[in-house]
Parts: C-alpha cells; structure tokens; sequence
C-alpha cells in the first residue's frame, strides 16, 4: 500500500538481555524526530481509527503481539507485529490506522516525527469503517 513501509529490525542476543533496533537517522522511513511515546492496549481491545493528517508515524512493537490495520479508503492492509515478527511499520499521514491488542501485554513505541498536536488528527468511530476484525 502507498504510504507504508515495514522494515524488519534487528534482535541482537545476549545471554543477559537482548538489545532490540528502533531507527536510525539513515533508516528508510525516518522523516525526523520530534517526539517518542508508548502505548499498551489489552487483548482484544480495539484502539483506532484514527487518521493523522501530517504525522509519520514509526510504530515498533517490544512487548506482546498487535494488529494493525491500515485503510486508504479504498484497501486494507493487516500487519501483526511482535518480537517473533520485529519490525518497524511507518504509516505516512492521511491513512486511517487501528490496532488491537493479541496478547495480555502489548507494548507499542511511536517514534513520531511530530509532537502530539490534538488537532492534528482526525478520530473516526470503529463502525464508521466497515472492517471485520474476527476472534483472536
């Protein structure tokens, strides 16, 4: 889908904790940084829609397992992100994204490229968007 990019990121071991990739300057995807956040939801939990129309955002997920779905208006596009699947997602503005929680604990970082601005984005009701999420 135009407007979103998935970059696998690298695990390194250690037998005393690993050491997880979020982003580099030179990464695909970096559109600058202003501001960095967290976010849990619970399993089966829906966060969303929500539509930002100038923020980039680089969602990693460290913690648990998180569906995101992103809606152009047209196309779905579903991604699943966990330590099993360690990657970064970049959604650029004007795309509607939701997400909802897989496991008891999940964990999201935005590495957003703009401070949180309330009137910055759009929120749209879950049944405004015909999407069937299905069980988990």
């Amino acid at each position: 889908m135009d407007g979103v990019i998935l970059t696998p990121l690298k695990q390194i071991h250690h037998p005393k904790g690993d050491v997880f990739h979020g982003m580099k300057k030179s990464d695909i995807g970096y559109a600058g940084f202003s501001e960095a956040y967290f976010s849990t939801i619970h399993k089966g939990d829906i966060k969303g829609w929500k539509k930002h129309t100038k923020m980039t955002l680089n969602l990693i997920v460290i913690t648990g397992e998180i569906e995101f779905v992103i809606f152009n208006g047209t196309d779905f596009l579903t991604v699943k992100l966990s330590r099993n699947n360690y990657q970064r997602l970049t959604v650029s503005p004007g795309l509607c994204v939701a997400f909802r929680g897989i496991e008891k604990e999940n964990l999201l970082l935005n590495l957003a490229d703009l401070e949180h601005d309330p009137q910055e984005s759009i929120n749209i009701l879950l049944q405004e968007i015909n999407y069937s999420w299905g069980t988990i």
